[in-house]
Formats: C-alpha cells, sequence, structure tokens
C-alpha cells in the first residue's frame, strides 16, 4: 500500500528533506532507504502486524517509518526514555514486533485487540501513541493513519523546520507528516536546550518552530535571543499547554519579525488549523474543512473523519453523536476561543474552581517573577489548597515575596484565588516533552 507521499518525495528528490547532525539528507536519498527497509522488512513482517519502532527522528528511523507505513504496519513509535518508564507497554499495545536501529524480533505476543483488528480488516496501516501519564494511567491512543494522511493532501506553504516535539509525540509525528508532505525541509535536534536550539535555527536558517511555551519562556529566561541571529524565523507556533499574556507580549516585542500562532492539538484528534486572532493574542479560531468544533457547558468538543479509533485500555470518550470530549475549558468570543485549562487541572478550593493557568499569568505580571507553576495539596477542611513555585529574578526572600504578592495582587485576585503556600525555587520542573509538571509528591491527587 503505498502512500501518495511517496510520490510527493519522488517529485521533490533534489530538494533536501531531512538535516541531522549537521548533515542533509535529500528526498532522493530518503526514497532509496524506504525501498531499502520495505525490501528487509517485508520478508520478516506480515501486513498488519502491530511493531514497536524505537528511535527518534533520525534519517534512518524516519525511513524506517515510512516503509512500515508502506507495508501495512500498525506502527508505535516508542523513544528509549518512555520505553524505560513504562516496561509494560508491550503487553499493554499487544506489540508483536520491535525495531531497533537494523534489529527486528519477535516479542511472543499475539494481538486480537478490536481496534487493531478494523484496522487490518481495511488493509490500511495504523498508528498507536500514548498519553504522558501526567493525568492518570498512559492510554494507548489508536489512528487509522490512512485517515490521518488525508489531511496533508492539500498544497500549503512549504518550510525549513525543527521538529521539536518528540517521536512518540502525535505533535511530533504531525510536524513530520506537514513538513515532508510539502516539500520542506525537517531539522532534528539531539538536545533542547535553548542556546543549541537557537544555534541551529542561525547555522541552517530555520523559518518554522512548532514548540511550547515553556521552552519559549526558557528563551527569555537565557537570553538567547541576544547572542544568534534569527532574521530566517518566519513563524514560531506554541501548543500542548498555556502560553502566559505577558510571555507572549514580550516574544512580540523582541522578535516583531515573526509571528506567533497559537496551535491546539490532541492525541486523540490530530492538529487543528489554528488562526490566531492576532500575534499577540490568546484567542484562536479552530476547525477548518476537516474538523467541526462545539462548546458544552464550557467544554470544546470536536467532530471530524481523522479522530482516533478509540483508546486501547479505556472506555470511549465520544458522545452519543460522535463528539470527542475534550476536557479543554474555552472561553467564546464570537468565532474564537480562548484555552481556559484543562479540567482534569481545575484546583477545587472549597467548592470554587480555579484555574492555575489565570492564576499564573497575574503572578507572572508581578516585578521579578521570571516564572511560576501553580499546583495543589489535598487539604481536610477546604479539599485543595492553592500552591505555587516562582522562580525570581531577585533575592527576595518567601516571606517578603508573599506578602508583596498578596499586597499587589489584593483586589484583582478573589480570596480563593490566591495561593496560600508559596516556595521560592531555583528551576521550575518541566517533563521530557517540555510542559509544566504540576503534580509533585505533595500532590496526592489521582492525576493531551
Amino acid at each position: 500500500m503505498q502512500s501518495f507521499l511517496f510520490q510527493k518525495f519522488k517529485n521533490n528528490k533534489n530538494r533536501p528533506a531531512i538535516i541531522w547532525q549537521d548533515k542533509e539528507y535529500t528526498y532522493s536519498w530518503l526514497v532509496q532507504r524506504i525501498s531499502h527497509y520495505e525490501s528487509i522488512i517485508s520478508k520478516t513482517l506480515p501486513q498488519g502486524a502491530i511493531v514497536g519502532l524505537k528511535g527518534d527522528f533520525n534519517p534512518e528511523t524516519i525511513a524506517t517509518f515510512f516503509a512500515l507505513v508502506s507495508l501495512g504496519i500498525i506502527i508505535i513509535p516508542l523513544t528509549e526514555v518512555f520505553f524505560s518508564k513504562n516496561p509494560g507497554i508491550i503487553e499493554l499495545a499487544e506489540l508483536e514486533w520491535m525495531i531497533e536501529a537494523d534489529k527486528i524480533f519477535n516479542t511472543g505476543k499475539k494481538s486480537y485487540h478490536k481496534l487493531y483488528e478494523s484496522i487490518k480488516n481495511q488493509k490500511h496501516s495504523g498508528l498507536v501513541v500514548f498519553s504522558s501519564g501526567s493525568t492518570g494511567e498512559i492510554k494507548g491512543i489508536v489512528h487509522d493513519l490512512f485517515l490521518f494522511e488525508q489531511k496533508f493532501k492539500k498544497e500549503r506553504t512549504s518550510f525549513r523546520a525543527i521538529n521539536f516535539l518528540l517521536f512518540d509525540h502525535l505533535g511530533g509525528i504531525n510536524t513530520m507528516y506537514s513538513i515532508l508532505s510539502q516539500g520542506g525541509c525537517l531539522l532534528t535536534l539531539s538536545t533542547k536546550n535553548p542556546d543549541e536550539v537557537l544555534s541551529q535555527i542561525e547555522k541552517h536558517k530555520i523559518e518554522l518552530l512548532p514548540t511550547t511555551p515553556t521552552f519559549l519562556n526558557m528563551v527569555l529566561l537565557t537570553e538567547g535571543y541576544k547572542r544568534h541571529n534569527l532574521s530566517s524565523l518566519k513563524v514560531i507556533t506554541y501548543g500542548t499547554e498555556n502560553m502566559q499574556e505577558s510571555i507572549l507580549k514580550r516574544l512580540n516585542v523582541l522578535l516583531p519579525h515573526v509571528h506567533f500562532q497559537q496551535t491546539y492539538g490532541l492525541s486523540e484528534v490530530g492538529i487543528l488549523r489554528s488562526k490566531s486572532e492576532s500575534s499577540n493574542s490568546l484567542f484562536v479560531k479552530l476547525g477548518g474543512a476537516e474538523f467541526q468544533t462545539r462548546v458544552v457547558d464550557g467544554e470544546m468538543q470536536i467532530k471530524s473523519d481523522y479522530l482516533m479509533l478509540g483508546y486501547l485500555n479505556a472506555p470511549s470518550p465520544f458522545t452519543q453523536d460522535g463528539w470527542f470530549k475534550t476536557g479543554d475549558q474555552v472561553e467564546v468570543k464570537g468565532e474564537y476561543l480562548k484555552i481556559l485549562g484543562r479540567t482534569s487541572d481545575l484546583i477545587n478550593v472549597g467548592g470554587q474552581k480555579v484555574f492555575p493557568a489565570e492564576v499564573e499569568s497575574l503572578l507572572m505580571n508581578l516585578k521579578g517573577v521570571l516564572d511560576v507553576t501553580v499546583y495543589s495539596e489535598k487539604n481536610p477542611l477546604i479539599g485543595q489548597i492553592l500552591c505555587v513555585r516562582v522562580k525570581l529574578s531577585t533575592k527576595e526572600m518567601r516571606g517578603d515575596f508573599t506578602k508583596r504578592m498578596r499586597k499587589e495582587l489584593s483586589g484583582i485576585l478573589e480570596e480563593y484565588k490566591m495561593p496560600m503556600k508559596v516556595e521560592v525555587v531555583e528551576e521550575i520542573v518541566s517533563n521530557d516533552r517540555l510542559k509544566k509538571v504540576r503534580r509533585f509528591a505533595t500532590d496526592t491527587r489521582s492525576s493531551s
């Protein structure tokens, strides 16, 4: 089963497809390596096999991925970090085969999951990604790759881009498809260190950076924009977590030539086409021809032919009329939406609901605050209390900052939204996907 992408790859044979370790690989090279891996893999794996592909966005792994697509394989991309943290993944995903570097081995498992069977019956390839587990047990999310690919048939702007998100993250797979389907060039990173990322942008004239608000704040804190020429950058897209308005305003001032665009996506639905109200606005219009959106009781719901088929290990999140319940609370302004936060992140303070992002946004406006994370701890009297970890540019002591915070936010922030516990820290914790970590050891909640 040949993907329409292969003809696109052939049409762009002389153009650079991938930059890895400062070396360019052309589309011609990519087509040859895909054919090479097809020949090897087809001798061992049957169509419809459930295969874990361990690696990252290096050229050989990318070629192997598309060879598996061509052979009608159900692919589960795995990074070394995720695999080591989740040793039960072979059982959970019913992995029949594993591919790592040039090795193929049988796990001894046999899969009969009904979602896999539906993909096999269509003779399609499939994709399985896993939720991060930040709000509980990881969930296996199953996509029909034939349907997933249809979004990339339309001709769009071609970019030289960094594939910032991870190989086992749907956002990373989406970026790979988005760039390579348009004849663009994909730079793959070996580190997420801000200075190194900006150095690569400068060296390889990168035009598009898809990233997270946490990383962009790290760029501001380290002031790497002063040390590197970022004139090639045209677009920075940000998503996966809430952006603070103060950070977005600073970025627009420091990088006036760059268009900042908020994206919205979940592993269950993919990445929606989006249009920010303006470069410095957090309101965004979502949907397009491929997706419909609606808001029910403040929660955004999505309908599309390109949504996941379902979970491997959890009940269906779809309504009876086929809408996916995102779990994201939104504010509506005409055609535009503002993502307030996930329902699972809501903190219940004495029966009052608090969005961490709202409090973080106000705290970030205080003088000397470089970064902040709001979270909760269990309290026997009021259910939960609001807690904050804050990184300061000053030598201010915790008690002094707490007094100043309460004074400056009095009358702006309702009393129940005022943090009761404050901790001044050297660094704000983020996970391997460069998103803020809100669940700490002291947080007793069961926990895109």
